[in-house]
């Protein structure tokens, strides 16, 4: 099977998150595994979600993926979100690029290179919650003590020539506000409104988002080219912002009891991301100061994380790239966040680098090109190669 029809298969079977079941495609991929002569381990957590890990000793590289996708509403697609179509030189549906892409590419490099009578030398873990937050997934084995701290490569999807060393920080919180209710006539003469309260909120974080934070040192090289990229995959100038400012999304706010009372109650979910240079604990102190009338409740928080260019594995993972595809490669920051930062935090090495139409992540009518994936399991055979000489 190609790499092309294996992302297909994966796409095939949903594996949408929330509600987060991932028994089908992990069961899939163990089975791929398997007959291969590949020991893995199957870990199930509440709602369906497992995980799989393989146990191949003394590995010195750890191949890591996600198979949970977030939803799609099918409506608005052209091809269907879990139809895998392989059309027009693309694998098209939900998860083609974010990440069952990457993850077919991994799978497919390390069976070419057994095809070939090689003997890799890796560890694979494919975990079941990265887009929630990890705490089944990739939280979960580290707590277990099912990996230890070595190299690893990441199959989240990247521009080509960029694998991302990085990741800007993550404050995502769930604030509830309290008022004191009163009749609208009166208001704002009389009464507090936590709507309101949340608008101040909002108003503040735009303050917030205004301000630059500069980087310094070896990181503003990276800082720039990574907003070179940036711009261009999107085509839009001034998103130099994103890696240099707070970036804030009240995704979710709701609130109230009836037109004519005041608010009395109001929750909000606002997701911030934090770049090089500024702190998770102020900007929370700074919250917290300004939304006294709430109840703060941090759902996931990260600082910013770096895997340092100087580090051999990113060298390994350049010059893989550059032999494939006879240009210089050059390491970049992301502006979202991925499983990288848990590994970082226990002591891994970490490189985000895979296939897959960024333009089209999270989006309708998700896309991966079938070069892309080619090229991929191209990458991943040297990098596999060079762990396990």
């Amino acid at each position: 099977m190609d790499v092309a029809h294996l992302c297909s298969s994966l796409v095939r079977i949903k594996s949408e998150n929330p509600p987060g079941g991932t028994a089908g495609v992990i069961e899939y991929i163990r089975e791929y595994l398997d007959a291969l002569g590949v020991r893995s381990r199957v870990l199930s957590y509440p709602g369906g979600r497992e995980n799989l890990v393989t146990t191949e000793p003394d590995s010195r590289l750890l191949l890591c993926g996600h198979v949970d996708v977030v939803p799609a509403i099918a409506d608005a697609w052209v091809h269907d979100p879990y139809g895998g179509e392989i059309a027009g030189g693309f694998v098209w549906g939900r998860g083609a690029t974010d990440m069952k892409g990457g993850c077919a590419a991994l799978l497919a490099a390390y069976k070419d290179l057994v095809d070939a009578g090689e003997e890799p030398k890796v560890q694979f873990a494919f975990v079941c919650d990265e887009e929630t937050g990890g705490e089944f997934g990739i939280s979960s084995l580290l707590k277990e003590g099912l990996l230890t701290p070595r190299d690893c490569l990441i199959a989240e999807p990247t521009p080509p020539l960029n694998p991302c060393i990085g990741q800007k920080g993550l404050c995502r919180l769930e604030l509830c506000f309290s008022g004191e209710p009163g009749h609208s006539s009166l208001y704002p003469a009389v009464g507090r409104s936590a709507i309101m309260e949340a608008v101040s909120l909002i108003e503040y974080m735009k303050e917030l988002h205004a301000r630059e934070y500069a980087a310094g040192g070896e990181m503003q090289a990276i800082v720039e080219r990574s907003s070179q990229v940036l711009q261009e995959i999107f085509g839009i100038e001034g998103l130099r912002d994103v890696l240099t400012r707070i970036m804030y999304n009240p995704g979710r706010i709701e609130g109230g009891e009836k037109a004519n009372i005041v608010a009395e109650r109001c929750r909000m979910e606002l997701d911030i991301r934090l770049p090089w240079g500024c702190s998770a604990e102020s900007l929370l102190a700074a919250i917290a100061a300004h939304a006294e009338n709430a109840v703060i409740r941090e759902i996931n928080v990260a600082e910013p994380t770096l895997t340092p260019a100087a580090t051999p594995l990113v060298g390994v993972v350049c010059n893989a790239i550059e032999q494939v595809y006879g240009k210089p490669a050059a390491p970049i920051l992301q502006w979202a966040a991925t499983d990288a930062r848990y590994l970082r935090w226990a002591g891994f090495n970490v490189v985000d680098y895979g296939p897959g139409d960024i333009r089209t992540l999270h989006a309708v009518d998700e896309r991966i090109a079938i070069t892309d994936l080619e090229n991929a399991v191209r990458v991943y055979k040297g990098i596999i190669g060079a762990y396990s000489s």
